[in-house]
């Protein structure tokens, strides 16, 4: 069971220049989403950083509003969260692997994303994970943002060089 579990925790980053993240949430499940960004503000605010959000209708659609602002505005990382509960349809796998899909695609590409999007087999299992107090996955998903912010910018202007080195 993973609860049992103990799991090693990075601390979080520190930057010496603001950090802007854009929240984009599918609510579906209202009071699960609500949580989840309740954790994902926590854990910007100890890291200092500005929060944006917005909602979308569901978690296919979170991906694609992570592209446009990456496209069209001025973020640093994007948090992604919202809560797909497994159904009587495979619109559940779906869901899950082409929302999951998109996000690791627009993190290949360089988007600073934290993936908390919940999959999960019931409500309970759900509450859970979404809760503050508990897993903490809305908060987790912030700190995964802000860990590749941080990268991002100690890598920024660094280049390997083309050619023969001297």
């Amino acid at each position: 069971m993973a609860t049992a579990e103990t799991h090693f925790t990075l601390p979080l980053p520190q930057f010496d220049k603001p950090v802007k993240l854009l929240i984009v949430v599918a609510p579906f499940y209202r009071d699960i989403a609500d949580n989840l960004i309740a954790g994902a503000r926590a854990v910007a605010a100890a890291c200092g950083a500005a929060v944006d959000l917005v909602e979308v209708p569901g978690a296919l659609e979170v991906p694609t509003a992570i592209a446009m602002a990456e496209r069209l505005a001025e973020y640093d990382g994007y948090v992604a969260l919202g809560c797909v509960i497994r159904g009587e349809t495979t619109h559940y796998d779906t869901v899950c692997n082409d929302s999951s899909r998109a996000i690791s695609l627009l993190g290949l590409q360089g988007a600073c994303i934290g993936n908390g999007i919940l999959t999960v087999e019931n409500r309970a299992q759900a509450e859970v994970r979404a809760d503050p107090g508990g897993q903490d996955k809305g908060g987790g998903a912030a700190a995964a943002a802000l860990h590749l912010v941080a990268l991002s910018r100690g890598w920024a202007g660094k280049t390997k060089g083309i050619g023969f080195r001297a």
